[in-house]
């Protein structure tokens, strides 16, 4: 089946619903990604989210329809969406809150139901239980699940799922210029000042301030950095309850950390980074690890989720919770400009063999094609 055109359909155009829950970054853009490119291709879409996704993405800029739906699942967002729902032709939900809702909505309806899972949840307790009876009724109901990685269609399929297959996204990069040295910033030392970092090493993560754990090993790495001369400074982008408390610990132990907290420009960030970090007790396809190798910048990550599958051998793997091996691995990694060349040009040549915005959208559109085309 050709990208450029629509499939064809007794019904046309093809209306498609597209449902986005609380949702990441990465699938937020990814939703507004495929519904620009699935508009293109003749197919009709309404976007279903929170109003405060639509400032963020602009769904009706990209062509669709938005409608405002409540995040939170309950009688009336039920209702609200099976109405939205009334002539569709296929309805495709983009994370677990939003695939549950879409179970509920569609229940006794002949609506197929395509269901992507960007990301799992890490959440112990009745939390995680709770999510384990989510994930099988989602898995249960949906006509297919797509896994962004390789280890979230192999849940899929344990948690039940009829058909569920490997469909990795392509996260629109932050900036149009190629990557590599034309794409840094034009002022390369701006950002470097305003830190206090212009003499030495750089180091760049993102992460939410919370008590995931990713951050207090973070700062436990951060303890092997402070003998090393220059020392290197640790750059968090984020936001998050626990500020407060990290930011304590950082001052008792004179850690060379500075937490930037929220509305700083990642990819900004990067483009003056001598090293990214992503350090998480599960990922996927990683924001911040697709714009590092885009970038070229090398990159220390832990060895989790599907970020093995997504990087390859172009970023040094730690395992997780493993502090001492995460500070060695980037000590080392600032002690070899030659390794750090190395991993720049192999992470632009790993980034260059990911699935492109449009081949994302013709094979998503070849499973609507699949569903929905007449018995």
């Amino acid at each position: 089946m050709s990208s450029t055109t629509a499939p064809s359909h007794s019904r046309a155009p093809l209306h498609v619903v597209q449902l986005l829950g609380g949702g990441s970054a990465g699938t937020g853009a990814h939703v507004r990604s495929l519904s620009a490119g699935l508009v293109a291709r003749g197919v009709r879409v309404t976007v279903g989210a929170s109003p405060s996704a639509e400032r963020r993405y602009r769904f009706t800029a990209a062509g669709a329809r938005f409608v405002p739906v409540p995040v939170r699942t309950g009688p009336a967002a039920i209702a609200l969406f099976g109405a939205l729902c009334s002539d569709a032709d296929l309805v495709h939900a983009h994370g677990m809150r939003a695939g549950l809702l879409a179970t509920f909505a569609l229940r006794r309806r002949a609506i197929p139901l395509v269901v992507t899972w960007h990301t799992r949840s890490t959440v112990p307790g009745v939390r995680a239980q709770l999510r384990r009876l989510t994930e099988h009724c989602v898995a249960r109901a949906a006509s297919v699940v797509l896994g962004t990685t390789s280890d979230l269609v192999d849940r899929a399929r344990s948690r039940g799922a009829r058909d569920a297959r490997l469909a990795p996204v392509a996260l629109p990069a932050r900036r149009t210029a190629e990557d590599g040295p034309a794409a840094r910033d034009p002022e390369p030392d701006k950002i470097r000042a305003e830190l206090g970092a212009v003499d030495r090493p750089l180091l760049i993560t993102e992460a939410r301030l919370d008590r995931s754990g990713s951050l207090d090993l973070l700062l436990s790495a951060a303890r092997h950095w402070r003998g090393l001369r220059p020392q290197p400074l640790l750059a968090v982008a984020g936001e998050g309850p626990e500020r407060g408390a990290l930011q304590r610990r950082v001052d008792r132990e004179e850690l060379p950390v500075r937490l930037l907290g929220g509305g700083h420009d990642t990819a900004a960030l990067l483009a003056d980074a001598d090293v990214a970090l992503l350090v998480a007790r599960w990922a996927g396809r990683a924001p911040l690890a697709e714009e590092a190798l885009r970038r070229g910048v090398p990159l220390v990550a832990t060895a989790v989720g599907g970020v093995p599958e997504v990087v390859g051998d172009a970023a040094v793997l730690v395992p997780y919770g493993d502090s001492r091996a995460l500070g060695t691995a980037v000590g080392v990694l600032l002690g070899d400009a030659e390794r750090r060349a190395v991993l720049a040009e192999a992470g632009r040549i790993r980034a260059g063999s990911w699935p492109t915005e449009d081949t994302t959208v013709a094979q998503v559109l070849s499973v609507y094609d699949e569903l929905a085309a007449p018995a």
